[in-house]
């Protein structure tokens, strides 16, 4: 039988200490190494970088607005009357002077008829007056008659002159008032529902004259926008240097898209500025015309206009979606020379095309800036990196190199 002395025995637990420690600290240098070595493969996120767009380019200004119809007339009655007859149907297209109503035409007949009556009876009375002083005209040379006798019936035949004008009036406004009850479109133009259906009495003549219907030209249409005062500065002093037309003599181009359209497919021409700049909004409105022919537009449609906002230059962009906001900062994530993520402050032009957003300041053609995987990375960390090109939308990028 082995005996243990207490030498031993405290020997014995000693190391059994040591022991114990270091395998402490074997497990926990272990640990300490998987999590750098995890670290590590976190900070070497794939990510894909890009060269921004560095080309020429023409900024364009948007504005959105509303189409009108090039002209608009609201028919009413001219004359007072039982409406008769709607010669058209509700929405068809009516040509200039279709008839449209038709009012009871009995009353202006017969008052036309009552004004020819008297136009007759003062032609009558004319006849007698000029007979009258044609014989009294003779006797004056001679003496045998009176120059009160003489002036009476030179009166009378003045009178009876001016009773023909008089009548001739009469018979003349008969006639247009007769002309009137036969209600005619004053344009060319698609033509809204009638307000008022025959067997109405309609009031006419004046300015709460019964509305029957309106009529609208939608080929050309005309499509309203306004822009601020300092588009309208820079406008003109763009056309002063020559790096654009001229708004208010040059038919410059504008480009419309509808509500439900993608793209700026329909071609118009600015055709008027307006005057002034108004006192309340500060802005000022313009005015472009396009064709209809396919009556696609309607008056009171939304719309987006697109017109020249500069001159040809060079210019720097980047994909909308890659751009940062730190409250009022705007930002672009790039890499440095050692892979690192390096955050850029830039400032902003307007939108370009296909999603790419111009960039006044804060990068350079040469840098690489990040185009995916935007909300993993952070400044600082190391990213392992692909090289991409730009051809419009994030989605739309071509890998042609990888980078070691």
């Amino acid at each position: 039988m082995i005996r243990l002395n207490l030498n031993t025995k405290k020997n014995l637990t000693i190391g059994i200490m040591v022991l114990a420690i270091s395998v402490f600290i074997y497990a926990f240098t272990t640990a300490e190494n998987e999590t750098e070595k995890q670290e590590a493969e976190v900070a070497a996120l794939p990510v894909e970088v890009a060269q921004p767009i560095y080309e020429k380019i023409t900024e364009w200004d948007e504005y959105t607005g509303r189409f009108e119809a090039s002209s608009r007339v609201e028919v009413r009655a001219r004359v007072s009357g039982f409406l008769e007859k709607v010669n058209f149907q509700d929405g068809e297209h009516v040509k200039k002077g279709q008839v449209l109503f038709v009012i009871d035409q009995r009353p202006y007949r017969i008052a036309l008829d009552e004004a020819k009556a008297n136009y007759a009876q003062a032609l009558a009375s004319l006849k007698t007056a000029q007979d009258n002083f044609e014989r009294v005209e003779s006797l004056r040379e001679t003496g045998a008659l009176s120059i009160e006798e003489y002036d009476r019936r030179k009166q009378a035949l003045v009178h009876a002159e001016a009773s023909i004008q008089l009548a001739q009036a009469k018979v003349d406004n008969a006639k247009l008032n007769l002309e009137f009850t036969e209600v005619k479109a004053p344009i060319s133009g698609l033509v809204s529902r009638d307000r008022v259906n025959g067997g109405n009495l309609v009031d006419g003549g004046s300015a709460n004259s019964t509305l029957l219907t309106t009529i609208v030209a939608t080929s050309p249409i005309h499509f309203y926008f306004t822009g601020s005062e300092s588009d309208y500065l820079r406008y003109v002093r763009l056309a002063r240097s020559g790096e654009r037309g001229e708004a208010r003599s040059e038919a410059l181009p504008v480009f419309i898209k509808l509500l439900d359209e993608d793209e700026f497919v329909h071609e118009a021409t600015l055709d008027f500025v307006d005057n002034e700049i108004d006192n309340n909004s500060g802005t000022i409105e313009s005015r472009a015309v396009l064709e209809n022919k396919d009556h696609l537009l309607e008056p009171g449609m939304y719309g987006k206009a697109r017109l020249v906002g500069s001159a040809e230059h060079k210019a720097l962009m980047v994909p909308d979606e890659i751009i940062g906001t730190n409250q009022s900062i705007r930002f672009i994530y790039a890499l440095s020379d050692d892979n690192q993520v390096v955050s850029k402050a830039v400032t902003l032009g307007p939108l370009h095309s296909n999603g790419l957003r111009i960039v006044r300041e804060g990068i350079s053609p040469d840098d690489r800036v990040i185009v995916n995987n935007i909300q993993k990375i952070r400044p600082g960390m190391v990213v392992n990196p692909s090289q991409v090109a730009i051809q419009g939308e994030v989605n739309n990028l071509t890998t042609v190199a990888q980078v070691d």
